[in-house]
C-alpha cells in the first residue's frame, strides 16, 4: 500500500489544477532530456510533413521523469487528441477494443505501465500497431466469426518502469525506443523557477537550489516539494521561499540532503542491521518492511543503485560503503566485510 502522504509516490494519487498547471505543454516549455526532444522534433515535423502519425513510441525509466507529460507535449505539437490509460485498467480486449475505434485520424493513445497489460489485451495491439486494423471475436463456439475493423491511423505511446519485462513481439513493434533519464540539478532549478513563476512565490536563489538538490534528479518530486515548501514559507518563513525555510520544511518530512525519506533510510537500515549489509532479496526485503515489492523495485531502488548507496548482485541487495557512511555506520561495514587471509 502507498502513503498518499509520502513525498515518493508510485505515482499521483489524485491531480489537483495546481499540479496539472505545472505539466509543459509545448517543446519550448518542456525542461531537460534535451536528445529526446531534438529526436521527438524531427519526427513530428516530418510525420506532419506526410500528414501521417508518429511512429509508435517506447519511454521507459523510474517515475516522475515526465513520460505522461511528454506524451501530452507530443499531442500538442503535432495538433492532435490524446487518451491516456494504464496497463492495469485493460482487464479484457474489449477494453481496448473499445479505445481504439474512438481514435480519431493521427490520434495518440498512451499506456502507462504497458508492462502489466495482459497477453489477451496485448495480443490485439499486434495487428493495431503494425497494421492498423482490429481483429475481434463474436460470438462463441463452432458459430464464433472474426471480423476485421480497419483503424484510423494513431500512434501509441507506451511507457513503463521495466522495458525488460515486455515480451519481444511487443517491443519489437515499437519504432522509437527511449530511456528517460535523470534530471540534472540545473534543470531541476530551471523546473522550479518555471513552477514559482507559475504559482506566483517570492523565491531566493538558494531555496531554490536547495529544493532541486533534495529531489532524487526527479521533476515530479521538485515540483511536489515546491508545493510543501511554499506551504511552509507561508506560515513560518514571512512568506519567501528560501534556504532556511525549505530547510525547515525538508527536515519536517524527513528529507535529507540526499533526498532520501524514511523509508529510503529503512531500506538502508534494514539490510545493514538484520543481514549485515546483505546480500538480500527484494522479496524478504519487503516483507520485512511491509512495503508492495513493486513499490521498492520500480520507486525506491533505482536511486539508491543510481547513488551508489545499493548495488544489486545475483544473490541480492547489497548496501555500499557509500550507504554506511550516509547512515554513520562506517564501523559497521568495517565488521561486516572483514576478509579472512
Amino acid at each position: 500500500m502507498i502513503d498518499i502522504d509520502r513525498i515518493l509516490t508510485e505515482k499521483e494519487i489524485s491531480e489537483d489544477n495546481i499540479q496539472r498547471s505545472l505539466r509543459p505543454r509545448t517543446f519550448k516549455e518542456y525542461i531537460g532530456q534535451q536528445k529526446l526532444k531534438e529526436k521527438m522534433s524531427i519526427f513530428i515535423q516530418a510525420a506532419q510533413s506526410r500528414n501521417e502519425a508518429m511512429d509508435h513510441i517506447l519511454l521507459y525509466g523510474p517515475p516522475g521523469l515526465g513520460k505522461t507529460t511528454l506524451a501530452g507535449v507530443i499531442a500538442t505539437e503535432m495538433g492532435v487528441n490524446l487518451k491516456i490509460t494504464t496497463g492495469p485498467v485493460l482487464e479484457k480486449a474489449g477494453d481496448l477494443a473499445a479505445i481504439l475505434t474512438s481514435l480519431e485520424e493521427n490520434d495518440i493513445l498512451f499506456i502507462d505501465e504497458i508492462h502489466r497489460l495482459n497477453t489477451s489485451v496485448e495480443e490485439i495491439l499486434y495487428p493495431a500497431m503494425e497494421d492498423g486494423e482490429l481483429d475481434i471475436l463474436i460470438g462463441k463456439g463452432p458459430s464464433a466469426r472474426s471480423i476485421r475493423i480497419e483503424l484510423p491511423k494513431f500512434t501509441l505511446i507506451g511507457a513503463t518502469t521495466k522495458a525488460g519485462q515486455l515480451s519481444t513481439p511487443l517491443r519489437d513493434r515499437f519504432g522509437v525506443t527511449h530511456k528517460m533519464e535523470y534530471y540534472n540539478i540545473e534543470e531541476l532549478k530551471e523546473i522550479l523557477v518555471r513552477g514559482v513563476s507559475i504559482l506566483g512565490i517570492s523565491a531566493e536563489p538558494d531555496g531554490i537550489e536547495e529544493i532541486a538538490m533534495r529531489s532524487r534528479g526527479t521533476p515530479r518530486i521538485a515540483n511536489r516539494l515546491l508545493k510543501r515548501a511554499r506551504d511552509y514559507a507561508e506560515i513560518k518563513g514571512k512568506g519567501i521561499l528560501n534556504k532556511k525555510s525549505v530547510k525547515g520544511v525538508l527536515d519536517l518530512l524527513g528529507i535529507d540532503e540526499e533526498g532520501l525519506d524514511e523509508l529510503d533510510r529503512g531500506i538502508l537500515k534494514s539490510i545493514i542491521i538484520n543481514y549485515n549489509g546483505g546480500p538480500v532479496g527484494i522479496e524478504t526485503l519487503s516483507l520485512l518492511l511491509g512495503e508492495d515489492k513493486r513499490t521498492l523495485e520500480e520507486v525506491y531502488e533505482p536511486y539508491l543503485v543510481k547513488i551508489g548507496f545499493i548495488k544489486r548482485t545475483q544473490r541480492g541487495r547489497v548496501v555500499t560503503l557509500l550507504g554506511y557512511n550516509h547512515l554513520g555506520l562506517q564501523e559497521n561495514f568495517e565488521k561486516d566485510n572483514v576478509k579472512l587471509f
